[in-house]
């Protein structure tokens, strides 16, 4: 199954492009402001075309609600092309804006994206988890954490459920390559907590509690949740939706849960509207106050809405693969894909012409009450 990579802030290109001016931000730049450090906002473009000022305004808009953090999704060959030669232009960009806007970042980087291992760089090929190397990730995230102290924490495995679907046999193996990993970070960045996601609806949908269970590594389990079926259609209310994040808590154990991407999209096509984006919006900030003590952070996905029928095929490639990131979780029939674009084209609180959704304003009013 091909995947697509749908949580990129901005497509790598266009960051690339403008990564030198960006940098030039100085720190007597960055505004003060009130944030909760434990509330984030997935961060994107409407589109790809976009320029410097055009992206720092994004980023403004976001901050002024209240956030305390964002999302920054990096990949191993991105990083790293070469062995030992880094290359930071791509994440130097996006690490500026969130400097600047006071923002900490949850880093996602893929040892696991679903289905799919990596992406790794050509130099390592396409080794299976027995054949990773610790040490090799060890190097790169000691690389990226010790040039980006606003990472406070780490996904080394998104939409997890689905890699051990049908091999379970491989769980014991990425939880000694995961503890080896854990333990070889922590030695030089001890404050920064590290752990794995699921997406919730696949778990709940498919049954695969028991994979998440089994799975318990790491300072916290985030997950991902979209309140779709397996075809990605809107089956929930506002109200189900809610009691089905409340299983995140039992899910995680001992452990603290964690909300990495949240979503409710207005497209009508897949059953969803800005009323009820706006009610979820609601009910998901009940959740995280009556759970606020048991929860890592809780990540809303995402700023701003694409044109239609861009959104499944908006990726870049990575490697010789195009994954997901998004907690998409569908599938890959041409049946499932159409829901897919249209749920997460409109699944921003901004439309793509730049209006704030009612959605946006309940997203602040929520932010505003738990500061």
């Amino acid at each position: 199954m091909d995947k697509k990579i749908l949580g990129m802030a901005v497509g790598v290109a266009v960051v690339i492009a403008i990564a030198a001016s960006v940098l030039s931000i100085s720190s007597s730049e960055v505004i003060p402001q009130k944030t909760n450090e434990k509330i984030g906002l997935v961060i994107n473009s409407p589109n790809q075309s976009v320029t410097l000022q055009e992206l720092d305004e994004i980023y403004a808009t976001a901050s002024e609600s209240g956030i305390g953090r964002s999302n920054v999704y990096l990949f191993w060959n991105l990083i790293e092309p070469e062995r030992g030669e880094y290359n930071w232009q791509y994440s130097d960009a996006l690490m500026s804006f969130n400097q600047k806007n006071n923002l900490k970042v949850t880093l996602y980087f893929s040892i696991i994206n679903g289905e799919t291992l990596g992406p790794f760089p050509n130099w390592i090929g396409k080794p299976p988890l027995q054949s990773l190397g610790e040490d090799r990730v060890i190097n790169v995230l000691d690389a990226i954490l010790s040039r980006y102290d606003i990472v406070d924490t780490v996904i080394l495995a998104g939409e997890t459920e689905s890699q051990f679907r049908y091999y379970e046999q491989n769980i014991p193996v990425y939880k000694e390559l995961f503890t080896g990993i854990y333990d070889g970070v922590k030695e030089k960045h001890p404050d920064v907590k590290i752990g794995n996601a699921f997406a919730l609806h696949q778990v709940l949908n498919k049954n695969l509690r028991y994979i998440v269970t089994d799975l318990d590594v790491g300072d916290f389990v985030a997950f991902s949740y979209s309140p779709v079926d397996t075809v990605g259609d809107m089956v929930k209310t506002p109200q189900q939706a809610k009691e089905e994040l409340e299983q995140i808590i039992d899910l995680a154990g001992d452990r603290k849960a964690a909300i990495f991407e949240i979503s409710w999209s207005t497209s009508d096509f897949v059953g969803g509207s800005e009323e009820s984006q706006t009610e979820f919006l609601e009910k998901s900030f009940e959740f995280y106050t009556e759970n606020e003590s048991e929860l890592e952070f809780f990540t809303w996905y995402r700023q701003n809405d694409k044109p239609e029928g861009t959104c499944a095929f908006e990726a870049q490639e990575i490697g010789e693969d195009k994954l997901s990131v998004g907690g998409s979780g569908f599938g890959s029939s041409e049946h499932v894909i159409e829901r897919l674009n249209h749920y997460v084209c409109n699944a921003g609180l901004f439309d793509e012409d730049g209006n704030p959704k009612s959605g946006w304003n309940e997203f602040k009013n929520q932010i505003q009450m738990t500061n």
